[in-house]
């Protein structure tokens, strides 16, 4: 992982490193990973981040309703819209597990109830 065998890791470490094992990343985007540490990085402390990063920690409340807020509008959210981007985008969802959540999920004429969802997945 330490291409440049200086004992840190730098973006370019980080890009080599994704870019062999097929994932192709950007420069800032390995910066931000950069960043969540303070000083320099080495080996250890990236294995130590990703541990704690795949250890599965929630995201805070305002961050849960900011992503469903951005497809809000009007107090209703699209459900198709929202159906494809859960299964399209970031850890997709499978058609099987988007169908159970919307079980739950208040649907008027397509229209998912925002208040209501967003009650679902926060405590607030």
């Amino acid at each position: 992982m330490d291409t440049d065998k200086d004992g840190l890791l730098s973006s370019s470490d980080l890009v080599a490193a994704f870019t062999a094992h097929g994932k192709n990343i950007g420069g800032g985007e390995a910066q931000a990973m950069l960043d969540e540490v303070d000083g320099p990085m080495n080996f250890t402390q990236m294995v130590t981040l990703f541990a704690s990063k795949m250890a599965g920690g929630s995201d805070d409340d305002d961050v849960i309703l900011a992503s469903f807020e951005a497809f809000e509008m009007d107090g209703k959210i699209d459900a198709e819209a929202f159906r494809h981007s859960l299964m399209t985008f970031g850890n997709k969802f499978s058609a099987s597990e988007v169908d159970d959540a919307f079980a739950e999920f208040k649907i008027d004429e397509g229209m998912i109830d925002a208040a209501h969802l967003k009650g679902l997945m926060v405590s607030k």
